[in-house]
C-alpha cells in the first residue's frame, strides 16, 4: 500500500520559515519524481516544486528564490524548505510523488501565514 505522509506545516508568522516533510511508504523511492502541490480555498491545485530521481529541481515562478525542495533517497523523504513566507502561500500543501502512469497524493498538511 502507498502512503505520502507530509508533516511539518502550522502557523507562522508573515516572513517566517516553514519545513515540510514527506515520508513515502510502498514504493520504490528512487524510481520517482518527487513533487510539492498547493491548494488554497476557492483555486486549484497548483505545483509549487518538484525534483526528480536525478536532483533535477523545478519551481513555480511564486515559489523561486524562496522555497527550496530537496531529497533523501535513503530516507524515502522530500522535503520542502519554504522562507520568507507571505499571506499568499496560506494552503493546503501536498506531496506528490509521480512516475510514469503512477502518480500517488498525500492527505496534505495545512500552511497558515498570518500575523
Amino acid at each position: 500500500q502507498v502512503q505520502l505522509v507530509e508533516s511539518g506545516g502550522g502557523l507562522v508568522q508573515p516572513g517566517g520559515s516553514l519545513r515540510l516533510s514527506c515520508t513515502a511508504s510502498g514504493i520504490i523511492f528512487n524510481w520517482y519524481t518527487m513533487g510539492w502541490y498547493r491548494q488554497a480555498p476557492g483555486n486549484q491545485r497548483e505545483l509549487v516544486a518538484t525534483i526528480t530521481n536525478g536532483g533535477t529541481t523545478n519551481y513555480a515562478d511564486s515559489a523561486k528564490g524562496r522555497f527550496a525542495i530537496s531529497r533523501d533517497n535513503a530516507a524515502k523523504a522530500v522535503y520542502l524548505q519554504m522562507n520568507s513566507l507571505k499571506a499568499e502561500d496560506t494552503a493546503e500543501y501536498y506531496c506528490n510523488a509521480r512516475v510514469d502512469q503512477l502518480n500517488y497524493w498525500g492527505q496534505g498538511t495545512q500552511v497558515t501565514v498570518s500575523s
